[in-house]
């Protein structure tokens, strides 16, 4: 019986997060390393947000709106994941909350496949170009030793796996509120590059299979002392009875 209840309230658990968060995810390898640019225009130059299994963990809040003829999947972000190992499965995980209803497609690309088709790259100049003169407002707001330092990161013998990860939202709600149709607000998320250990199992997944294998053997153990107890108690009760007969 305690065996069920524990199954219950696994399920009941399980549940509670699908309800309080959604995720969505992509599971991609390593790309070959390559020479990074050194000169204008360079990576930095594009103003993305990037992740690295150093940096793995990024909160931020992405546009969204709804799907269009030109734009069925919604609006389009992109993000640098760096330093990547080549071979190495990697899971890119996308969550947010339930109280923003918006549906995610992530795609993954190297860099010479962006800089070498048409809608790709023009959907990262647009991209690009938005954070350039979103990062002018908010530099013009700052004093100026507070702003971004604009000379590349990298050197010129600098070999690195990168790819571009471009994330897709589109708003998947309908309410008889006219601002939120017609301005659908960003959706605050966390973004989660997620190295396999042994291109097997999410590392940060390990914690938690650690914790719940820790709780199933203390669970089993508890539920075995009660069962011992029960029968302990049930034949007390018997031979009792047998001695009033």
């Amino acid at each position: 019986m305690l065996l069920v209840f524990w199954k219950i309230f696994w399920v009941l658990l399980i549940h509670f997060a699908s309800v309080i968060a959604n995720t969505e995810k992509t599971i991609f390898l390593g790309p070959p390393s390559l020479q990074v640019p050194v000169e204008y225009p360079t990576l930095d130059d594009l103003r993305l947000e990037a992740l690295s299994p150093q940096h793995w963990v990024l909160r931020t809040d992405i546009r969204a709106e709804f799907p269009t003829a030109s734009s069925k999947h919604g609006q389009a972000s992109w993000y640098l994941l760096r330093r990547l190992e080549e071979g190495q499965r990697y899971e890119v995980r996308i969550c947010w909350a339930a109280t923003q209803p918006t549906s995610f497609r992530l795609e993954t690309y190297d860099l010479q496949t962006v800089f070498d088709t048409t809608e790709l790259i023009t959907s990262l100049a647009e991209f690009s170009e938005f954070q350039r003169a979103d990062s002018a407002h908010i530099e013009d707001q700052e004093p100026r030793i507070a702003r971004r330092n604009s000379k590349s990161t990298h050197t010129s013998n600098d070999l690195s796996s990168i790819l571009f990860l471009r994330v897709f939202a589109a708003a998947d709600y309908y309410t008889t509120n006219k601002t939120l149709m017609q301005h659908v607000p960003p959706v605050y998320v966390d973004i989660i590059l997620d190295p396999f250990l042994f291109n097997v199992f999410p590392r940060s997944l390990v914690p938690t299979a650690a914790y719940i294998t820790l709780l199933a053997i203390g669970s089993w153990h508890f539920a075995k002392y009660i069962s011992d107890w029960l029968q302990d108690l049930d034949s007390k009760d018997t031979n009792s009875n047998k001695k009033d007969r």
